[in-house]
């Protein structure tokens, strides 16, 4: 059963969350009042994932962030952000937290980004060992307009990631959720063209029938049905490098990326993955025709 430490110094406010967590009966759910309540949880029983809002009285979420980045660096964090906390969520996100969900939105988005997040920090160890021996990995995909090829896609980078020492497991995860944003923005904006108005949300894609029945009839028309997702992955000691190439008409990326720059407003959806991208990676570029993405991460001095 997957574990999840709810913190907020508020009792109504941790109700909720546990309320909407436990729709999942896989969740068991521990709840602390405020940070130092939480750590002193954290000696007594590692958790699989942190929920915890962003302000709170004394110590802040933002402070959570750095003490589990530090001492507990596979336990993803996830942030809970209330009205005009934007500048301080991303700066979180720069610091290691695995998301965010506003409150506002709490009841629509919580229970997605948590299990998106716990996805990405379950890797396979069969080839763990043989990977530290690695020293160099390139490769080259073609894929589909198909989202189901995305997570295996997603959990073979990370692997590589991991085995390198590129990173500790929180870059490893900020890794795959870039890539993960990416790639579903390939397929979904690039090859399909499916606007925000159609599909607000591309992760509520994977647990809406509704939204996954547009995005697979759109896949069978022409002329969708013959674009793919070009992805080239090089992976070093010093870095990795992701290139992610639709073949669909591009788009006019200067504004939404320079938003993602200046700190867009986190509960917009259409901006959700810049915002990512651009705390999880060290660079994120684009074509001058926007459909090539273009993202680095250099090696963590955590290692």
């Amino acid at each position: 059963m997957t574990k999840i430490l709810v913190v907020d110094d508020s009792a109504v406010d941790r109700r909720l969350i546990g309320g909407l967590l436990q729709r999942n009966s896989a969740h068991e759910i521990a709840f602390a009042e405020d940070v130092g309540a939480a750590l002193l949880a954290l000696r007594e029983q590692i958790p699989d994932l942190i929920v915890t809002d962003l302000h709170m009285p004394q110590r802040s979420g933002l402070e959570l962030v750095a003490a589990v980045r530090l001492d507990y660096p596979g336990v993803p964090v996830i942030l809970v952000t209330g009205q005009g906390r934007e500048s301080l969520a991303a700066e979180a996100l720069h610091h290691g937290a695995a998301g965010y969900v506003p409150k506002s939105l709490l009841a629509e988005r919580l229970l997605d980004a948590v299990n998106e997040t716990l996805s990405l920090t379950r890797g396979d160890k069969t080839y763990e060992r043989l990977i530290t021996c690695l020293r160099r990995c390139e490769f080259r995909f073609k894929l589909e307009n198909d989202l189901a090829l995305i997570d295996p896609l997603v959990d073979l980078v990370q692997q590589m990631v991991s085995g390198m020492a590129l990173t500790d497991p929180t870059g490893r995860f900020r890794i795959g959720a870039a890539i993960r944003e990416g790639l579903q923005n390939a397929v979904i904006r690039g090859n399909l063209e499916l606007t925000t108005a159609e599909i607000p949300d591309s992760r509520a894609v994977r647990s809406d029938g509704e939204l996954a029945a547009k995005v697979t009839a759109r896949a069978q028309q022409s002329p969708y049905s013959s674009r793919g997702v070009d992805v080239e992955v090089i992976v070093l000691a010093e870095h990795v490098e992701i290139v992610i190439r639709d073949e669909g008409p591009g788009f006019a990326w200067q504004a939404p990326l320079a938003a993602a720059r200046e700190t867009a407003t986190l509960g917009q959806s259409s901006k959700r993955g810049h915002v990512l991208m651009q705390a999880f990676m060290d660079e994120v570029t684009y074509n001058s025709a926007g459909n090539e993405l273009r993202m680095v991460k250099r090696a963590d001095a955590l290692r």
